[in-house]
């Protein structure tokens, strides 16, 4: 019994894995969907943001409606829309089926990451429950850092057909693992959301929600046309933006746990100076982009400090939903997902109408807008806590 936990656990992580190689494996091919849909990058860009925009609508709407459903149900729902938006996204050859298919499984998005980490803590003994967790949360590392760039890599090597296929192959193997290892699991206690509601009411939360969502704008409206940048500005082709996209996503998992130790220590200062470090890489990349090599080391220093804006962001939302942390962290999701939507569409405002050189301005605007709304929650709400 407890390597099949074990292996469902594999099995919800490989799950992540597939829904964010869909919902940014997008990033590294922007070029060639261009190409095939002889369309601009701002119209490119909205195959992310419509993705992140119904996530942030949604979200925890979703996850109260299905609170009651069996929760196998929901998880096979979830992966098997995935695969096949996926099979769409490779044969289409209509620009607005691939929008209206972006759609379709962003509505299950936060419902199967809501449902695969419960799930994960009830496969394991309750003290175990957090490693569980963690261990289903690195499937969205393992996407950035291989998902991202391995679709890029199949796209340019073989075909846009091959690099989608691959993600509703991904998502294809959860479904028949969930379907083969899962037990049923029917919903015997429907939660409330009477108290989560209630955090609402509080004016310090949506400070922080502010932030968020100015912190992903900042981090998404450059990332969301990274191969684009990579390509035009820095006059890399397609196999050196592959290598990029992984080397990005890779220094992303020691970013990761760099950051988790800067906010162990203090994190005030560290939510304070990360918008701030944001913009400073943003110079870099202005200013270095028309080199080669120059932006390979911005590129490493990227990807470090772009993955702590997700642990930064979670953790300094999360300060003012302590009383109602599931719902807090259905906030996160949404937020963050409206702060990619914002991200995304400025950003390809600034390309269309400033060139993709000037793009980067936009990521620095929403970087000082974050940093400005921490001070001031930090002046109006001082508090011991943090």
């Amino acid at each position: 019994m407890k390597k099949i936990n074990s292996l469902l656990i594999i099995i919800l992580a490989l799950g992540v894995f597939g829904i964010i190689t869909t919902e940014m494996g997008i990033i590294g091919v922007l070029p060639q969907v261009i190409q095939k849909f002889n369309i601009s990058a701002s119209q490119a860009g909205w195959l992310i943001s419509i993705f992140a925009l119904v996530v942030a609508v949604s979200g925890p709407f979703l996850t109260l409606l299905t609170s009651g459903i069996n929760r196998k149900i929901v998880l096979l729902t979830a992966v098997l829309l995935f695969a096949i938006s996926n099979i769409v996204y490779a044969y289409t050859t209509k620009f607005e089926v691939m929008l209206a298919f972006r759609i379709i499984p962003a509505i299950f998005h936060p419902v199967f990451f809501s449902v695969a980490l419960v799930t994960a803590a009830r496969l394991v003994p309750p003290e175990k429950g957090s490693k569980a967790i963690t261990q289903v949360f690195a499937g969205i590392t393992v996407g950035f850092a291989f998902g991202v760039p391995l679709t890029s890599y199949l796209a340019e090597q073989f075909s846009l057909e091959a690099a989608f296929l691959f993600g509703a192959l991904v998502s294809a193997i959860a479904f028949v693992g969930i379907l083969a290892w899962l037990p049923s699991m029917p919903v015997t206690e429907k939660m409330s959301y009477g108290k989560q509601l209630g955090i609402l009411r509080k004016p310090q939360l949506w400070l922080n929600i502010l932030t968020v969502i100015f912190i992903f704008a900042a981090m998404f409206s450059v990332y969301s046309y990274f191969a684009e940048y990579l390509g035009q500005v820095t006059a890399m082709n397609g196999s050196w933006v592959s290598i990029m996209l992984m080397a990005f996503g890779v220094i992303m998992i020691l970013g990761n746990f760099m950051f988790g130790e800067f906010l162990h220590r203090n994190m005030t200062k560290t939510v304070i100076l990360f918008p701030l470090l944001y913009a400073v890489i943003y110079l870099f990349v202005y200013y270095l982009g028309p080199y080669f090599v120059p932006m390979i080391v911005v590129v490493f220093m990227w990807g470090a400090v772009h993955s702590g804006g997700l642990i930064v962001s979670q953790a300094w939302l999360t300060t003012e939903a302590r009383e109602a942390p599931e719902f807090g962290n259905s906030l996160f999701v949404s937020f963050s997902n409206l702060g990619i939507t914002a991200g995304t569409s400025i950003g390809g405002w600034f390309i269309s109408r400033l060139g993709i050189h000037q793009l980067i301005w936009s990521g620095v605007m929403f970087a000082l807008l974050a940093f400005l709304f921490i001070m001031i929650k930090i002046k109006i709400f001082k508090s011991s806590r943090y």
